[in-house]
Parts: C-alpha cells; sequence; structure tokens
C-alpha cells in the first residue's frame, strides 16, 4: 500500500513558523516565480527552506540565500 504524504495549510504554517526573517523574505521573492515551500530540513544546527515550482527544486539557507540547484537528497 501505498501512502500520499499531503501538506495541509497547518503544516505550511508551521514551516513558515520555523524561519527567520531573512529566510521569510527569499521564500516570498521565489513564490512570486511560481514555488511552493515544502519543508524545512535541520543541516548542522541550520535550518534549510526547500521549494519547489512544478519539477524544480530550491533551497534556502541560513542567510536566506537562494539556492537553484540544491544538493538536497530527498526521502521518499
Amino acid at each position: 500500500m501505498i501512502q500520499e504524504r499531503r501538506q495541509t495549510d497547518k503544516d505550511m504554517h508551521y514551516f513558515w513558523d520555523e524561519l527567520n526573517l531573512a529566510q521569510k523574505f527569499s521564500v516570498a521573492e521565489l513564490q512570486r516565480f511560481g514555488y511552493e515551500l515544502r519543508f524545512v530540513r535541520q543541516q548542522n544546527n541550520h535550518k534549510v527552506a526547500v521549494l519547489f515550482a512544478g519539477n524544480k527544486m530550491a533551497a534556502i539557507d541560513n542567510e536566506g540565500q537562494i539556492d537553484t540547484e540544491p544538493q538536497v537528497v530527498l526521502r521518499h
């Protein structure tokens, strides 16, 4: 049986609340181009926001820097 994980508005608010101000600005910028915040991952004491627009992925580091070719390993 395959279980599909769907995000709810509650999840999105939780992820948004996990971001610092610089990351929130960068997320808002990427949303203008159709990206949606999918999850926030903890890496080396820093949080990384991961967004998708179709099959394109972007990541935002702790300083708010946007990487449109991130090396993020997705869990299935």
